[in-house]
This record gives C-alpha cells, structure tokens and sequence, in this order.
C-alpha cells in the first residue's frame, strides 16, 4: 500500500522513465542470462544504447509536446483574462454612461414639467385675455336681448348704430363679461357703426332683428341693465320709438371669437419712443 502510494505521488514523466529503464534493464539481463556467451558483449552495449537513446528521444518529445501545451494553455488563460477585465471595463463604462443618462433624462422631465406647467398657465393667461378682449370663444349663462323696428317704422325711427351702442353699454354697465350682436362679437378694435341706414358691427353689416347675446350673471345682469344709466336711456327709446325688445335668461350661450384680422395693429408706437417722440428725439 505504501508503494502503491509513493507511485501514485511520483510525477507521471518521471514514473515513465524509471519503468522504461528497469523494464528494459530487465530485458537485457533476461537475454544475457538465456544466451550466456554466445554473443559479443559489444553488441549488448550497443542494444542497451540503443534502447535508452530511442527512449530517451520518445521522452524528450513527450516533454517537449508538454511544454508546448502546457504554454498554449497559459496563452489561451491569460487571453480569456484579459478578455474579461476588458468586458468589464466596458461593462463599467456603460453602467456610467447609463447613470449620466438617467440623470439627464431626470433633468429633461424636471424640465419637461416645468415648461408644461408655464404653458398652462400661458394658456390659461391667453384665454382669459382671449375672453376679455373678444379674441377667443367664450361660453357660458347669460341674457339673450332681441330688438327689431316696428312694423309701421319710418326712416327716422328706425334702430340706428347709437341705440344699439346704447343697448350694448347698458349690458356692459350691468357686468357683462362679453358680448356679441348677430354673430358679430365685440372688442376693442371692432365697433358698431352706421354706413347709410345699415348697422355695422365689426365692420360686418348686420340687420334688425338684432339679436344680442351677454354672458354674464343672469341673477344680476336683467336687474343691473334696469338700473344702469344707459339702460334706462334705451328702454325710454324703446318706448318712444316703439321698438321691439325682449329680454330672457339662458343657461348656456356660445359667443364666437371677433375677426382674426382685429388682432393685427394698424399703428402702434411703444411708450418708451413716444416719451423720446415728445422730448424731440427721434426714435
């Protein structure tokens, strides 16, 4: 059991050349002892020569072969090491690069947000000044006035621009928000006038029965108008000329938006070179 031990420690290579040697130590003495003197001693030597050389040679190449593998096995650990420190440095690099992208991407909503929020409010600030000004479409509760000429009308008594003009600022006087006639909605750049005996609002010809729609609250609106200066002005010419006028609440209006082509200035001069136009320097 000991030797079977100690064999089993011995290195391979090792182990092959002490067997080779005594098993073919063994074969010479086996052919020296069988053919006694019969052959040349000479030629024993130059047998046992022989043997050794050509086993000394198988070793050699064995050792060699080894060595060969043993170096390529060396070559292809330390490329597929170097292989997987260099994934791993990508790796890193792309878990960086990764970060830096969440962070940015993080930024653009923190971002996004805030642009969305000043859109709101921008929006919200260009409907209400949209609705004040007439340039955007407005609904809501309010008062539905009709008003039309008598049947037995002349040409002096007929609706003229200022008896509506009158209407609409006893509306306004009463708190309405926004106001539109025949379609026509009214703002700061359109206004109601007369071309002949026509009524032009917007510069849109518009004809009796008029028909004027007020947002406003319809709680207040009929009482305000009553009470307002220029609706007891207008209500005496309804009287006097005999107009046909009705007023009515309605829950729901729907006012359109006043003419885009409003919008744009004919003339405008900014305050700062009207102040320099004033002191004699020009702008």
């Amino acid at each position: 059991m000991p030797d079977t031990l100690d064999r089993a420690r011995t290195p391979l290579l090792t182990l092959i050349t002490q067997e080779a040697v005594d098993r073919d130590y063994q074969v010479a003495a086996a052919r020296a002892s069988t053919a006694g003197e019969r052959g040349p001693r000479r030629g024993y030597h130059v047998a046992v020569v022989l043997v050794v050389g050509l086993f000394a040679m198988l070793v050699t190449v064995a050792a060699v072969q080894t060595s060969q593998n043993a170096d390529v096995d060396d070559a292809s650990r330390a490329s597929l090491i170097e292989r997987v420190e260099s994934r791993r440095a990508t790796v890193r690099r792309f878990q960086v690069e990764l970060a830096g992208l969440r962070s940015s991407n993080a930024a653009a909503e923190d971002t996004l947000r805030s642009l969305g929020r000043r859109y709101a409010d921008i929006q919200a600030s260009r409907s209400r000044l949209g609705a004040l000004t007439g340039f955007e479409p407005v609904t809501g509760p309010g008062v539905k006035v009709t008003v039309d000429n008598p049947s037995y009308a002349g040409a002096n008594e007929k609706l003229r621009d200022s008896d509506l003009a009158m209407l609409v600022d006893g509306l306004w006087d009463a708190g309405a928000e926004a106001i539109a006639v025949n379609g026509q909605r009214l703002n700061a750049r359109g206004g109601i006038t007369n071309v002949g005996e026509a009524i032009e609002v917007n510069g849109v010809g518009v004809a009796p029965p008029l028909t004027v729609l007020a947002i406003g609250d319809p709680r207040t609106l009929r009482s305000y108008f009553v009470e307002s200066q220029a609706g007891q002005r207008f209500l005496g010419l309804t009287h006097q000329y005999g107009f046909e006028q009705r007023m009515e609440d309605v829950d729901d209006l729907h006012l359109p938006a006043a003419p885009g082509g409003l919008r744009q200035l004919r003339s405008a001069v900014h305050e700062q070179d009207r102040s320099k136009i004033r002191g004699g320097e020009m702008p």
